[in-house]
């Protein structure tokens, strides 16, 4: 019988402290050392940790998909049919928009209701209903992880954020000395909007088939399509027609240490590069392959530097501090800042507006298949720099 998430991570905890316990009291007392028999046994100590966490992935993804399986495909009715005093929702948020935005979709949009109307959008395409855009927004979250760390803002138009330059500082006078003033100087960080899309085919029997969960399955490919494609913007992006990555050359985090490869000591050095009130709230965001580098680091006593995570929905953490893999992460290869460690809150992400979902009515006519485009438009930017700092390889 496959063990719940709960025991595994208690498992694995179990297995850390043994680990850890074996080393300290197997050690020779001269030479620091686990003799060859002990090394072997330690080994495969290590070996059963390493199994358990990635049994603890696995079973994390089958409970996210049994989760997306058993959630409804119809909205549950919450009150009694026709309560008096009622609030009615009007709108993108009325159940009649869902209902008619469904009806235009399989109808090539030749059934546009007045209340789709209201939703009509500058470029000819339709808002989607505020419900898919709610559950929209959660499934960014849930494929983004900079969603979850940054600051997002609903933004009408540019969206200029202040950034203060220099700070006064006191000073020491005589009595009957004239007091010494300093300017304060501010700057300015500019948060626009680039469009990001998603175009997508149907093919018209699956459209025209009420039994299939239409909604569901928009809102599925487009929040994890639009989702990879922002974190990787988040992440790498150079700022032409998309946002600036955390992870940008000059627009990024500062390079807080230089190495020709990655070791405890850099680790330890670029947590101290980045200033004590940043440490606060800082964490690592890294690649899953340069993870597994750094899962093999150990300090001075031969322990490791990671720690598994002790309970589920908690990050495994390096020196202390939560650590959040991303595939958009730059690789460990020379030339790159595959790692950076900081306080993630000074991105800001800007959403202008909400999506859109407009039909493609004759592209692939002859093919049987109706194509649409999910629109947004979105922009992001590290406000202050010095919050966070990248390890760089020479």
């Amino acid at each position: 019988m496959a063990l719940t998430l709960n025991e595994l991570y208690t498992k694995r905890a179990k297995a850390w402290e043994a680990a850890k316990a074996f080393l300290d009291t197997h050690r020779n007392a001269e030479t620091g050392c686990l003799s060859g028999e002990d090394v072997q046994m330690y080994e495969r100590m290590e070996n059963e940790i390493t199994n358990l966490s990635a049994e603890i992935e696995r079973t994390k993804k089958l409970e996210a998909f049994e989760a997306e399986l058993k959630k409804p495909v119809n909205t549950p009715l919450m009150g009694r049919p026709g309560t008096v005093g009622a609030e009615e929702k009007t709108g993108r948020a009325s159940h009649q928009y869902t209902v008619d935005m469904l009806a235009a979709m399989r109808t090539h949009f030749r059934t546009v209701t007045d209340v789709l109307e209201e939703g009509t959008d500058s470029a000819g395409g339709y808002l989607v209903p505020e419900e898919w855009d709610s559950r929209l927004i959660d499934k960014l979250e849930a494929e983004n992880i900079m969603r979850g760390l940054g600051t997002v803002l609903q933004t009408t138009g540019e969206h200029k954020i202040n950034v203060v330059g220099t700070k006064p500082a006191a000073a020491w006078i005589d009595e009957g000395e004239a007091l010494t003033f300093v300017d304060e100087t501010f700057g300015q960080k500019s948060i626009g909007a680039h469009k990001l899309h998603i175009a997508f085919k149907v093919t018209e029997e699956l459209l025209y088939d009420n039994a299939y969960n239409l909604e569901g399955h928009i809102i599925d490919q487009s929040g994890k399509a639009i989702a990879n494609a922002e974190e990787a913007a988040f992440l790498t992006g150079d700022g032409n027609g998309k946002p600036t990555g955390l992870f940008h050359a000059t627009k990024g985090g500062e390079v807080g240490v230089t190495v020709e490869s990655i070791t405890s000591d850099s680790i330890i050095d670029l947590i101290y590069a980045l200033k004590r009130p940043y440490r606060k709230n800082a964490g690592f965001i890294l690649q899953d392959a340069t993870l597994a580098l750094v899962r093999k680091l150990k300090d001075d006593n031969r322990a490791y530097m990671w720690q598994p995570s002790y309970q589920a929905g908690e990050p495994d953490r390096l020196c202390g501090y939560p650590i959040y893999p991303s595939e958009y992460a730059p690789a460990a290869s020379s030339g790159n800042s595959p790692i950076a460690f900081g306080d993630f809150s000074y991105y800001n992400i800007g959403d202008r507006g909400t999506r859109s979902m407009q039909e493609l009515r004759e592209l692939f006519a002859g093919q049987g298949m109706i194509g649409y485009v999910c629109k947004e438009r979105v922009d992001g930017i590290l406000v202050l720099q010095e919050a966070v700092k990248v390890l760089a390889l020479s």
